[in-house]
């Protein structure tokens, strides 16, 4: 039996399953028929984030920002290089702590930027402040191992 992946469409966030021996990249959503991947960070609040964060089997890199926040505006192209190079093997999700106070609470964030690489739900690793490439690589690297 082949194994599948649990992953939330971006647009409609219906959770897919797609099979693991197929190529992800063209993977689409069941339900509105959207591009799983749109290899770009998507803005997520609420229900919606934790909806990715708790039923999704490939890594969520999430971005804590405000719009405010000057090293923040310079982790967002470093932030979506990331994800044009790395999506499918990871997710990659921006949260806006100004909109989304609760989950900045929950996930104990008291600087911003703040980078979380989640795994089925968990906190796996994170760090505070502007974060290359190369760590979020070898974040995506451990995770989706």
């Amino acid at each position: 039996m082949v194994e599948k992946l649990r992953v939330v469409c971006p647009d409609c966030d219906s959770t897919n399953n797609v099979p693991a021996d197929r190529p992800a990249d063209a993977a689409k959503c069941g339900r509105c028929h959207a591009k799983l991947f749109p290899h770009a960070p998507i803005a997520l609040s609420g229900e919606r984030a934790r909806k990715h964060l708790q039923n999704s089997d490939v890594p969520v890199i999430v971005d804590f920002w405000a719009p405010w926040c000057g090293p923040c505006r310079a982790m967002a192209p470093i932030f979506e290089r990331a994800a044009q190079a790395l999506e499918p093997r990871a997710r990659f999700v921006k949260i806006n702590v100004d909109e989304n106070p609760e989950l900045a609470a929950q996930y104990g964030v008291q600087g911003i930027p703040a980078l979380f690489a989640f795994q089925k739900g968990q906190v796996a690793a994170r760090q505070s402040g502007v974060a290359d490439v190369n760590t979020l690589k070898s974040w995506v690297d451990r995770l989706a191992a």
